[in-house]
């Protein structure tokens, strides 16, 4: 009914994040449809950026520069490291703008269903960044799933004896929050992380 390249390109679409297959088409569609404005433009800079995209030797950020441009700015305080799963987290916690220190990716979870061990994570270069004499801190920004805390308390374990401190994300109420739309679990890490006022 449609061409080969029609349908790679559907195909390709549905392996996104939020697409399945008919939004894949629809979005095949818009995509034909601009093709001059848009579908062309969008193929050049996907082609850019697989040439361009490195990962960071130091934090595995992706970046067009190794170091990335996290690591190489000297105004970010190297005493710092936070630990997060995904670079898509990094880019989450910079949105905020309220760290200036640097980072480290591990790269996904641990799971044992899906058959990731530490070995599959950035673990080993984590602990020879935190021997560093430079280092006093690193800040565990694991998501707060069963994966996330059982990699947070697995990175914990690595940690003991590098001489630095270990703190972790607050976990709780979220602003504008009403506790009757909480779930269990979100109300339990709250009562257990409540602080003096």
């Amino acid at each position: 009914m449609i061409g080969p390249e029609i349908e790679r390109l559907i195909q390709l679409l549905a392996r996104m994040p939020g697409l399945g297959p008919r939004s894949a088409r629809r979005a095949a569609l818009y995509l034909i449809k601009r093709r001059e404005t848009l579908m062309e433009p969008l193929a050049q800079a996907l082609g850019q950026a697989a040439a361009a995209i490195r990962v960071c030797s130091t934090c595995g950020n992706a970046d067009t520069t190794d170091p990335c441009s996290i690591c190489a700015d000297a105004r970010r305080d190297p005493s710092l490291i936070c630990v997060v799963e995904d670079v898509g987290d990094l880019w989450a916690i910079e949105r905020t703008a309220s760290y200036r220190g640097r980072y480290h990716v591990l790269g996904g979870t641990l799971s044992a269903i899906d058959g990731i061990g530490p070995e599959e994570l950035n673990i080993v270069s984590l602990v020879a960044r935190a021997r560093a004499e430079t280092v006093k801190e690193v800040i565990l920004a694991t998501n707060a799933t069963v994966d996330g805390q059982t990699t947070g308390h697995y990175v914990v374990e690595r940690l003991a004896g590098c001489g630095v401190d270990v703190s972790r994300l607050a976990h709780g109420v979220p602003m504008g929050g009403e506790l009757d739309y909480l779930d269990d679990g979100t109300l339990t890490a709250a009562l257990k992380a409540r602080r003096p006022t």
